[in-house]
């Protein structure tokens, strides 16, 4: 507590920097909606001398004055009767909270805390998910927040740890969803930035209409936004209206405020109120459930709990590129067991060069909501910096090494003037020194550019080593030949390496076959094909000086990296060797994937074109080279193709990823694994149908749009 008047100082000394950005952004906000505005947070001296967070923007307390855990607990975990509900859980449910007002995350992590404490004493909820579902339109910086709930972790200890997970995630403050997954403790966090309204009016409940009993819903609403009286568009018509969309029988909420908008909202949205104690000197709080249970429920209700029974158990996930492996690991982590099929084995096509670049293709910020490779670049960072740690457990090598990027700007649809409205900690453009010093580039034009710190190198070798050791996902060669729908499960039947039959049974299939996904369903678009290959040379002592220091994106990308002992399983890498990489070369409707001279000699063209110093570097001879061409399948609108088959209940797909597999898979195997289970993806309907494989776009052979 001593250290807060340091605090309360040090926002004294950035209060006008803060307006200015304020000032600006209120301004860029008045054309684009969908720019987020973080929160200005004033410190205040309560009734017992505690410095305590308020909202700048609404004037409003974050929390109780008197103990702002304990309301927590009291308001919202006992008011929605939390403790018994999720306690109740059958093994394999999930359980869906849905917040309005992330606000200091307080009430996530005493959810989060009550989670832990139950599934140490009940076996049932082993195999249990507790998904949070949470909006903000005016998020915490991470600085900020982490001021605050260091008050936390010296009033409430038992927090620390939830805490620590909690900021060490905490994501990058652009609109849109921001999935988080605590896979340890079955808990998957995901964050809403923007208008709540928006937010809640993004969720779909079940994007293809086949079975309106299994829709996702939320089973429990945590009111929390700011008092009526201080921010009524939490509490408009526009918020109750997608309360009762989202809701079902025996969903239940509970709020602080006895507010007569609250109420009269609530009844209107078909719940049943009632007004119980409130938290310290409140005299009142309010909890209501959908009729249907007559009383709060005190169980989790019965149609939930029936809805188990016939979920999937057993997934055939077929082609083990990055889109299978990123099936299999979505699927696994929900508990169900994925059989892993590939013709020849793990990474064998185009999923298995040495290194992937994450890195964006950027866009202007009030796209980035609804643009999959911004959404796709920030969740894969986190997942694979968060995957880096089993990576280390199991003594192999990082998944990603976070190395930063520089974009050149050579070839993108957006400028530095645009990159500005980007928080830093995503993109900004760095003064042309700074850019040399980062990049090692020495006379290369750097007016424009773009850094990306969040960018790296992806091992798909050390990806492909941490999902196979997940105890849920087998792997097996096997050359498919027919897959047979019933009503009650899918059968594959191919040939093995000794060419024997086998066959395979599982309640669903998802196709990840890359262009031959055609070939096994006609259903799925016969997509584009596109020969790409990468290539690598060991540079010497002098050539490695003069080379760029980070990655470099230009109409290509090129890359140093050293070379890890699983390497050399797909590639002809040397262990612990410095080797520089570029590429990849893009020919149409070509599947042959021999290494071509010629080749080299395109990506090194198109380096040394777009920076000619390099041509100095780079010797012309290639004969030593090293390379690896892949089949890249592409749509015509360039998005992926997610979700079911049409007129099929089983049969799913995961494919089309083109050139940014290692940034979409992740985000959309999430949103396949959800839509399967019948839960809220972390993508809007908007883009759900956008990623369609039956969307009308896909009704016309290539042939026909080419």
């Amino acid at each position: 507590m001593s250290k807060l008047p340091s605090i309360t100082a040090t926002k004294a000394d950035t209060a006008d920097t803060n307006r200015a950005k304020t000032a600006r952004t209120n301004i860029e906000k008045t054309e684009y909606s969908n720019i987020i505005s973080p929160a200005n947070i004033d410190w205040q001296t309560d009734d017992t001398g505690n410095q305590v967070p308020v909202s700048g923007e609404f004037g409003d307390v974050y929390f109780s004055h008197a103990d702002g855990l304990a309301e927590s607990r009291h308001v919202f975990i006992t008011g929605n009767n939390l403790p018994e509900r999720l306690a109740n859980l059958a093994p394999y449910q999930c359980f869906t909270v849905a917040e309005l007002g992330f606000g200091t995350g307080l009430n996530v992590l005493a959810l989060w805390e009550l989670w832990q404490q139950l599934r140490t004493t009940h076996p049932n909820l082993a195999s249990a998910r507790l998904h949070i579902i949470t909006t903000e339109k005016h998020p915490i910086a991470l600085e900020d927040l982490s001021q605050i709930l260091r008050l936390w972790k010296a009033r409430a200890p038992e927090l620390s740890d939830l805490i620590e997970l909690l900021l060490s995630a905490y994501p990058t403050l652009i609109a849109g969803c921001h999935r988080l997954n605590f896979d340890n403790d079955n808990l998957t966090l995901d964050i809403w930035l923007g208008d709540a309204a928006d937010s809640l009016a993004k969720l779909a409940t079940d994007i293809e209409q086949k079975n309106a009993d299994a829709n996702a819903y939320v089973d429990a609403w945590l009111l929390d936004g700011f008092a009526p009286s201080c921010n009524e568009s939490l509490w408009a018509t526009s918020i109750f209206a997608q309360l009762q969309r989202l809701s079902h029988s025996g969903t239940t909420a509970a709020t602080y405020s006895c507010a007569g908008v609250v109420k009269r909202g609530l009844q209107a949205s078909g719940f049943t109120i009632k007004k119980v104690k409130g938290f310290g000197r409140k005299r009142e709080m309010l909890t209501a459930v959908i009729e249907g249970n007559s009383e709060l429920a005190h169980s989790a209700p019965i149609r939930n709990t029936q809805d188990t029974t016939d979920k999937p158990r057993h997934t055939i996930v077929i082609g083990a590129g990055v889109s299978g492996l990123m099936s299999a690991w979505s699927l696994a982590n929900r508990g169900i067991k994925v059989t892993l099929l590939d013709k020849i084995a793990p990474l064998a096509g185009a999923s298995g060069n040495p290194r992937a670049l994450l890195a964006p293709k950027m866009t202007p910020i009030h796209h980035a909501d609804e643009h999959l490779h911004t959404i796709g670049y920030l969740y894969s960072s986190r997942l694979y910096q968060q995957l880096n740690d089993s990576a280390a457990k199991s003594n192999t090598a990082p998944v990603i090494e976070l190395t930063g990027a520089l974009d050149l700007l050579i070839k993108a649809n957006i400028d530095s003037s645009q990159i500005a409205d980007y928080p830093d900690d995503m993109a900004t453009t760095l003064a042309t020194t700074e850019a040399q010093q980062k990049s090692g580039l020495k006379t290369q034009d750097l007016g424009e550019n773009l850094y990306l710190p969040q960018s790296g190198l992806v091992n798909p070798q050390a990806l492909k080593a941490v999902i196979l050791a997940h105890p849920l996902i087998s792997f097996r060669q096997l050359t498919v030949a027919k897959i047979a729908e019933t009503e009650t499960h899918v059968s594959i039947t191919g040939s093995d390496k000794q060419q024997n039959t086998l066959s395979v049974t599982a309640d669903n299939v998802v196709i990840c076959a890359a262009y031959e996904s055609h070939y096994l369903d006609k259903r799925i678009f016969d997509c584009r094909k596109i020969r790409g290959q990468l290539s690598w040379f060991i540079p010497t002592k002098e050539q490695i000086s003069a080379l760029p220091k980070i990655p470099l994106k230009y109409s290509g990308y090129c890359a140093t990296f050293v070379g890890q002992q699983d390497d050399r399983e797909l590639n002809k890498v040397v262990e612990a060797q410095t080797h520089f990489l570029m590429g990849a070369s893009f020919i149409r409707n070509e599947t042959v994937t021999d290494i071509r001279d010629n080749e080299h000699q395109v990506s090194r063209d198109k380096l040394v074109t777009a920076i000619p110093e390099l041509a100095e570097v780079i010797a012309v001879d290639t004969a030593k080279w090293q390379a690896r061409a892949g089949v890249r399948t592409q749509t015509p609108d360039y998005h992926p193709m997610v979700g079911p088959l049409a007129n099929s209940a089983r049969l799913w797909t995961l494919s089309a990823m083109g050139a940014k597999g290692y940034a979409f898979a992740p985000i959309c195997a999430e949103a396949l694994a959800d839509m399967m289970l019948g839960k809220f993806a972390p993508l809007s309907e908007a883009m759900l149908k956008r990623l369609s494989p039956n969307r009308t776009r896909l009704q016309t052979p290539l042939a026909d749009l080419d």
